[in-house]
């Protein structure tokens, strides 16, 4: 690995602290979030406990901090030859690997301390696995070796649907196994599309993403099957399942629907990189969507609203 530790000052304390907080890359949490919240609702059905719900999510929070944190510090050299990520904590000197590594065991012990007392051993052991499956899986062996290092890699990114389920129900069902298989179905045509658009950046520092290694066309048809079979995935919670009502299967099949064209648009343009950056925007907001769409349809209000709705109307018919 090539050593980037450039020396710079601080200004402030309180750029130190932005520093560090730059290193867990604070705009992915909020994803993986939403996705452990969805899940402890439909596990709840609709009544989480709102300590448990906070526990919950911030033992996750802590435990995707450390995994994009150890991240920072595996790809420092790569960070520091692409534009994008060049201004990053380490590969700008403001903070040195090993400072970056303590800080890394730290918020992975606070994860795991937190979910073992608040929730149960299983969601800790859950969230503590992402980590390492994060960090030695996708990091170490396949970002570098593979063009299905996303594919694989995606597990890391579901794992919040298992924690959230594990943490309310002590167990893993069916439905907990499906809620990790959307996130992971739904993860290449998410992160395919970011790649398309910044495809000449990983061609430089040789990570094989996709697009890099395949080509454009064959990368595009991709994101169209596993688009196809997310949305498909997303309805079975409906049936056979039956985790979900009506209102969620609503949601779902508009969303779905807005996903699908979008992947059909950049399907006959595949080097149109507009679309590309249109895909990757909507898929963000697809999957909060949904996982508020699931949230909102476990709520016993709903089901109430529901039900008065389905007896006036036959009622009246």
């Amino acid at each position: 690995m090539i050593e980037t530790n450039v020396s710079r000052h601080h200004e402030s304390f309180l750029e130190v602290i932005h520093s560090y907080y730059q290193l867990t890359k604070p705009r992915i949490i909020p994803l993986l979030l939403i996705t452990t919240a969805g899940s402890m609702w439909i596990a709840a059905k609709g009544e989480v406990n709102p300590w448990l719900l906070l526990a919950t999510l911030a033992g996750g929070t802590l435990a995707a901090a450390s995994a994009q944190t150890i991240n920072c510090i595996y790809d420092r050299d790569i960070d520091y030859d692409m534009e994008r990520t060049r201004h990053r904590p380490i590969p700008s000197g403001k903070v040195q690997p090993r400072d970056a590594l303590i800080f890394a065991i730290v918020l992975a012990i606070m994860s795991f301390s937190l979910l073992t007392v608040f929730a149960n051993l299983l969601a800790a052991a859950l969230a503590t696995s992402g980590i390492i499956f994060y960090v030695l899986i996708y990091t170490h062996w396949l970002k570098r070796h593979s063009t299905q290092n996303i594919v694989i890699g995606g597990a890391a990114g579901a794992i919040p649907a298992l924690v959230g389920w594990a943490a309310v129900t002590d167990t893993l069902s069916w439905t907990a196994w499906l809620l990790f298989a959307i996130v992971f179905l739904w993860t290449p045509p998410h992160f395919w599309a970011l790649a398309l658009m910044i495809r000449d950046d990983y061609a430089k520092v040789g990570v094989p993403m996709l697009p890099v290694v395949a080509g454009n066309l064959p990368t595009v048809k991709q994101i169209w099957a596993y688009t196809l079979i997310t949305v498909g995935a997303t309805l079975l919670l409906v049936y056979p399942l039956q985790e979900a009502g009506v209102l969620y299967a609503a949601i779902a099949v508009y969303l779905g629907g807005v996903f699908i064209y979008k992947a059909w648009q950049l399907l006959h343009n595949p080097n149109d990189k507009t679309l590309a950056r249109g895909l990757f925007l909507y898929s963000i907001s697809y999957m909060m969507l949904l996982c508020l769409g699931m949230v909102i349809d476990s709520l016993p209000l709903t089901h109430h609203v529901i039900s008065m709705v389905w007896t006036q109307l036959h009622f009246l018919g």
